[in-house]
């Protein structure tokens, strides 16, 4: 019997989608041209290790209901993002706070760093900036934006600062304690046992069905999917058979290795800022679980342009590509039985509680069946 909705894409947008609509009494077939479930957030164990295949993934939130959400599938652990940055032979604590200061210039007090800033800042007399270089001076001074900024910003999005648009770099926060935790949301782990397996369980009803290895291009010229609702999930340009061009991406390239050492960096995640070293940062993945495995696995993450047949990982949200994706939307607004949602669907970066909070916001307007 054909399902009530097709879902295109087993992402954590697809999968909690589906998982809602079986509980509205609702059939689904899940769809996906990759092997495997759960999209970008999936995770492969490797010798008890949970590898992040598609980079790191923190879950955090201050979103009570998404938190005890997800907490139905998994259970997290204490982990705290407290990232490190290698530039040359100097290490950093990230974000930007007291312990990056004091490393930097010496300073031991709040009001010490927010004048050493400050006096950068105003030798630089920048009015309005122009592009992403200025931006990032004008807001937190010479020493940050070379050491820590330039390089990193460089090689993730391929091109100079002084050539990328300033609204990328909107605000840069500096905090003025000694607290390394990146989040400032109430709610942060990592699932215990990878991330896979919370997807697993949301697909797991009777009522849905998943078929991996499928292309929604293929099965649309093989079914009639005109007497379905489609939730589709997959970038919108190609839905459309890119008729209106080809919205941009950044794509990211991994060289993900097993190494026969306990330990190799002493922490999950380490960014690379200077500029000479190809790649943005190492992941070591046993870190994220507090792994004591005698083995580990890290990866190298190499920032890369977009093209077809590649991952699209960050929409270049520039004004070009904006005005392409709302003639897109325009375009999908006649389409009466689709729905676009998620982060290809939608040509925006979500953090995973943001696409949970979409899916369950969208979901609360489906009444159940019959």
């Amino acid at each position: 019997m054909q399902p009530d909705y097709l879902i295109v894409g087993a992402g954590l947008f697809g999968a909690v989608c589906a998982h809602e609509l079986a509980g509205k009494g609702y059939s689904s077939l899940v769809i996906d041209r990759r092997n495997h479930i759960a999209g970008n957030i999936y995770t492969k164990n490797v010798h008890g290790i949970q590898v992040h295949q598609y980079g790191a993934h923190i879950f955090h939130t201050s979103d009570r209901e998404v938190w005890d959400y997800v907490n139905r599938f998994a259970e997290f652990n204490q982990y705290i993002n407290s990232p490190v940055a290698f530039y040359k032979d100097e290490v950093y604590n990230l974000p930007f706070n007291m312990n990056t200061f004091s490393k930097m210039w010496g300073v031991r007090t709040p009001e010490e760093a927010r004048r050493k800033i400050a006096e950068q800042v105003e030798k630089l007399n920048i009015k309005m900036p122009e592009n992403l270089e200025e931006q990032a001076l004008s807001l937190v001074g010479t020493d940050i934006y070379e050491k820590l900024i330039k390089g990193y910003t460089e090689k993730q999005w391929g091109r100079p600062c002084r050539e990328l648009p300033a609204f990328i770099i909107r605000r840069l926060p500096c905090r003025f304690t000694y607290d390394n935790n990146y989040f400032n949301d109430r709610y942060q782990g990592i699932p215990i046992g990878g991330y896979t397996d919370i997807v697993k369980q949301m697909l797991s009803d009777a009522r849905i069905t998943v078929e991996l290895g499928v292309d929604f291009k293929s099965y649309r010229e093989a079914h009639d999917i005109h007497e379905m609702q489609v939730i589709y999930t997959g970038c919108i340009d190609e839905y459309f058979d890119y008729k209106l061009g080809t919205l941009e991406y950044r794509s990211v390239r991994f060289e993900t290795e097993e190494l026969d050492m306990e330990n190799y960096q002493g922490n999950a995640v380490v960014n690379y800022t200077e500029r000479s070293v190809p790649y943005t940062r190492i992941i070591e993945h046993k870190h994220f679980e507090f792994g004591t495995q005698p083995t580990t696995v890290i990866s190298r993450e190499y920032s890369q342009e977009w093209s077809k047949g590649l991952e699209p990982y960050y929409p270049v949200n520039d004004p070009r590509n904006q005005e392409r994706f709302l003639a897109y939307e325009k375009l999908a607004e006649s389409e009466t039985n689709v729905t676009f949602g998620g982060r290809l669907g939608q040509y925006r970066y979500y953090d995973m509680d943001k696409v949970i909070r979409a899916a369950l916001d969208y979901m609360s307007t489906v009444k159940r069946k019959g």
